[in-house]
């Protein structure tokens, strides 16, 4: 090989290189770009993350908006904010004042064996019934069952009284109510399924809307604080012309359908 050819093919493998160190750099200059604006990505991603998290942890509940809302007063109801409910026939001259809340257990031994007792009572005309519902066990267990039962009692209360009362005698029922603990009346899908037992509410769409969208919701916290300023202390607690029923000889409250008859009878003599 001449030096001439040995020189040129020198300068040519030195231009090679030289072009292949550029096209090296060029890429690695751009996976650095890339690199760099994935990161820039991540970190804005990252922040608009934690900014939608902060939003949505400082955003109330569906019950704290509740508390600001325009109350919805079903049908069947008068008085401010539509919290007094009073169920019966006009010419019923008494009235059986009944304060519950739909997740006590008490209640639910009440209702059980004397519900059926009272709703004969009121269709014969021999008494009305004034409810009133409480939610304080939500507030001692940090739940929402009593709260979301109470909004969908105000939903079985607007299609009609007969309504009202046998879905709160199915939510007191042994078939569907929870123990004390279990918080099962805070999902709607369990209240309604609830209603499925009931004629008037089974499949009844407009019902059920109003359960799943809580439209009653402002309405059982307006009814609830109705019970917090009554002075009453506890659940089940009945009351006729303003005094308290209870079993002769004690402060308890009628449990069975015979103390609840003798209670009662005694009641509206007075």
């Amino acid at each position: 090989m001449s030096a001439r050819n040995s020189q040129a093919n020198k300068a040519a493998a030195r231009e090679r290189l030289r072009a292949e160190r550029e096209r090296q750099a060029k890429k690695d200059k751009v996976r650095r770009q890339i690199i760099v604006g994935v990161s820039i990505v991540g970190v804005l991603a990252a922040a608009g993350g934690i900014g939608y998290f902060i939003m949505q942890a400082n955003k109330p509940t569906a019950w704290e908006a509740a508390k600001d809302a325009k109350v919805v007063r079903p049908k069947n109801t008068e008085g401010d904010n539509g919290t007094t409910v009073v169920i019966g026939k006009p010419t019923a001259t008494k009235t059986l004042e009944l304060y519950e809340d739909s997740r006590c257990p008490i209640c639910a031994t009440f209702e059980q064996a004397a519900g059926e007792t009272v709703k004969k009572d009121v269709d014969a005309g021999k008494y009305k019934i004034k409810y009133i519902g409480a939610t304080f066990i939500d507030k001692s267990d940090n739940g929402e069952g009593s709260k979301n039962a109470l909004s969908a009692l105000g939903a079985a209360l607007n299609v009609s009284p007969d309504a009202f009362m046998e879905y709160k005698a199915a939510l007191y029922s042994a078939k569907f109510h929870p123990e004390e603990r279990d918080d099962k009346f805070a999902k709607d899908d369990y209240l309604i399924e609830v209603a499925d037992s009931v004629p008037a509410l089974k499949n009844n769409a407009a019902f059920r809307k109003a359960v799943e969208d809580g439209t009653y919701d402002a309405w059982a916290l307006k009814m609830s604080a109705t019970f917090d300023s009554s002075g009453v202390e506890g659940t089940p607690t009945l009351k006729v012309d303003g005094k308290k029923l209870t079993v002769e000889g004690s402060d308890n409250t009628p449990m069975t359908v015979e103390q609840f008859n003798a209670a009662i009878d005694n009641a509206l003599k007075g």
